[in-house]
């Protein structure tokens, strides 16, 4: 799998990527898919980057439901970074 190139433009789209990923509203929240971000991401290609770009359009509410099961997936976020979020190996809570 092809990786994510260094231009300027993709260093751009991560750097805000990770930040909407840190700053969702919820601690939780912010957990949850910032540490998902902070994980995955510097495997991710464009493609991966992209779906994660949509995903977090998406409610907090919906996208925490998905990662823990109790709400069936969309197809368009089903897959295999899905199923990594699934996992919920990365959150690590700070205390």
């Amino acid at each position: 799998m092809p990786t994510i190139d260094n231009s300027d433009a993709l260093n751009e789209r991560m750097a805000r990527a990770k930040f909407r990923a840190w700053h969702r509203g919820t601690r939780e929240a912010d957990y949850m898919i910032g540490g998902f971000f902070d994980r995955f991401a510097a495997n991710w290609s464009e493609k991966d980057l992209a779906w994660f770009e949509r995903l977090l359009e998406e409610d907090d509410v919906d996208v925490m439901a998905w990662a823990m099961k109790t709400a069936p997936v969309p197809e368009l976020f089903a897959g295999k970074l899905m199923e990594a979020m699934q996992r919920l190996d990365y959150v690590d809570i700070p205390r």
